[in-house]
């Protein structure tokens, strides 16, 4: 039960993503004045701001991906999605870490709660080793004959 929980959560986590993708397409505001991601720290020297934004964008959409199919996996049952999950959540958390805007003032509209979130599910995965997940026999059999 406790599986199908941390999938469905991990899914979730996934698709919150989808806000800063509307944030970073400018297609709305998640709060009135939040810029994010123009004037990322790493990049606004060398890029600018629309740069920094299509940027955004398209690591935004691989983190989705890689929340939403290895929260499925891990709901399937399937040890792969494990993987799937700990490259989203570095993704994720340096893809927060360098668009910040470099100011300690409204970290929560930077990703914050997200980066702590990544930490969390990295722990849980890699240092606890949770959810153990074995191969699915029906997926054993296919990949060995």
């Amino acid at each position: 039960m406790l599986r199908i929980i941390f999938g469905i959560f991990i899914a979730l986590h996934g698709l919150v993503h989808l806000l800063y993708l509307g944030q970073s397409q400018e297609a709305f505001e998640l709060q009135p004045g939040l810029t994010w991601p123009d004037g990322a720290w790493a990049f606004s020297r060398f890029l600018g701001d629309e740069a920094i934004r299509k940027l955004a964008s398209v690591l935004l959409v691989l983190a989705v991906i890689g929340f939403v199919v290895g929260g499925v996996a891990i709901l399937a049952g399937q040890g792969w999605g494990r993987s799937a999950v700990v490259a989203a959540a570095v993704l994720s958390a340096m893809l927060y870490i360098l668009l910040w805007n470099g100011h300690l003032q409204r970290l929560d509209d930077q990703g914050a709660f997200g980066i702590l979130i990544n930490v969390v599910i990295l722990i849980v995965i890699l240092v606890v080793q949770w959810p153990d997940l074995k191969v699915s026999t029906s997926w054993h059999k296919l990949l060995t004959g």
